[in-house]
């Protein structure tokens, strides 16, 4: 096969090629060499590709229960940290009936090294909303499955705000079945390193997925997310949506989003989008958006990336009508997240986020 690249001599990822197994010793050793890890250096990771313990860290606000024999019915892990969680045994199963409130699980981390699975399963016909709320501190290494029943509809959102030298790495799998709806939002804004792997299949015709995030790194934060969608079957749609801002001389994102659509899957619709804003210099944001089509019979398929800096112009014109160049920054950078932001539905929620996210603009640390 001719190798293709986009941007800088980036080779195009084969996502539906990579290695999947249960076994940690099936994969090498992380390695800058390898694609999937090539912008994360090993020594980020605080010892989670060595092997890990068990959770010790708190669950609270959703009932739980353990189903061990769901582990691996989506997919197997796909790198070896997901593999060392795998290893562990358990599972904490979270079984989602028709419900108007949405649920809300918070994870607080607590020791290093430590790993935690989950396998989240949304009923047929059900309508759901599920928000898993990481903070605390340590590292933390999650695998997440995640079953969208047949005609089911469920939003998943997965929030990152741990303290400032926390470590966590996040692989999730989801399978939706015929006509459902699937919502996925990530916000990363808290923790040293954060590295979020989401990862869609389809079970059944008609199925939707959104895939939506936003991400502010401040200081030396790598702050990663990789989504792939894999289009095997037909009429389905999905759209992913990154945005990002970036501040600090070390501050480095990188987003390598995936899309496969393959030749069974006729009458696919997808679109890929990731932006970033720098606001100073020294920040980096490395953007690759994948597309690969084995069909022609499609309704439509794009992507887009961009990475621009802040715009003097725009400050300049906020400033000339009396907003002080702080407010004015927070003004242009809570807009820009916002996008994504106010598609997770839930007022108070959204509100803390952007709280935080003007703090940490003006330099307020947690």
């Amino acid at each position: 096969m001719e190798q293709h690249s986009h941007g800088a001599g980036i080779p195009l990822q084969i996502r539906s090629e990579r290695l999947r197994s249960a076994n940690p010793s099936d994969f090498p050793a992380i390695s800058i060499r390898d694609e999937q890890w090539r912008y994360l250096p090993v020594e980020r990771l605080n010892g989670l590709d060595a092997g890990l313990d068990k959770f010790t860290g708190i669950l609270e606000g959703l009932k739980i229960d353990t189903n061990g024999e769901l582990a691996g019915s989506i997919s197997l892990p796909e790198d070896l940290v997901a593999a060392n969680v795998f290893a562990l045994g358990d599972i904490n199963h979270i079984h989602l009936k028709a419900s108007e409130a949405p649920e809300l699980l918070n994870v607080k981390a607590a020791g290093s090294r430590q790993g935690l699975q989950f396998f989240i399963s949304n009923e047929k016909f059900a309508k759901n909303t599920l928000v898993l709320n990481h903070t605390g501190a340590g590292s933390l290494a999650e695998l997440v499955e995640i079953d969208v029943a047949d005609e089911s509809d469920l939003t998943l959102i997965s929030i990152q705000n741990l303290n400032d030298e926390a470590v966590i790495t996040s692989s999730q799998f989801a399978r939706l079945g015929r006509n459902s709806k699937f919502k996925h939002i990530v916000v990363s804004i808290g923790g040293k390193t954060i590295r979020v792997v989401p990862a869609v299949s389809f079970a059944g015709a008609g199925a939707e997925v959104e895939m939506l995030g936003a991400y502010f790194a401040n200081g030396d934060q790598h702050i990663e997310h990789r989504p792939f969608v894999d289009h095997n079957l037909p009429n389905c749609t999905s759209n992913v949506a990154y945005k990002g801002a970036l501040q600090g001389a070390k501050a480095h994102t990188v987003w390598v989003g995936d899309v496969l659509i393959r030749q069974a899957a006729e009458g696919t619709k997808t679109y890929e989008l990731n932006r970033n804003l720098l606001l100073t210099d020294g920040a980096r944001a490395d953007s690759v958006p994948n597309l690969e089509i084995e069909t022609g019979q499609i309704d439509g398929a794009g992507h887009a990336s961009a990475s621009g800096r802040f715009d003097d112009e725009q400050l300049f014109y906020l400033q000339a009508r009396g907003i002080p160049e702080i407010e004015a920054k927070r003004l242009v950078v809570k807009g820009f997240l916002n996008d994504v932001i106010s598609q997770i539905g839930l007022p108070e929620l959204q509100d803390e986020l952007n709280s935080i996210i003007e703090a940490k603009l003006e330099g307020k640390q947690k």
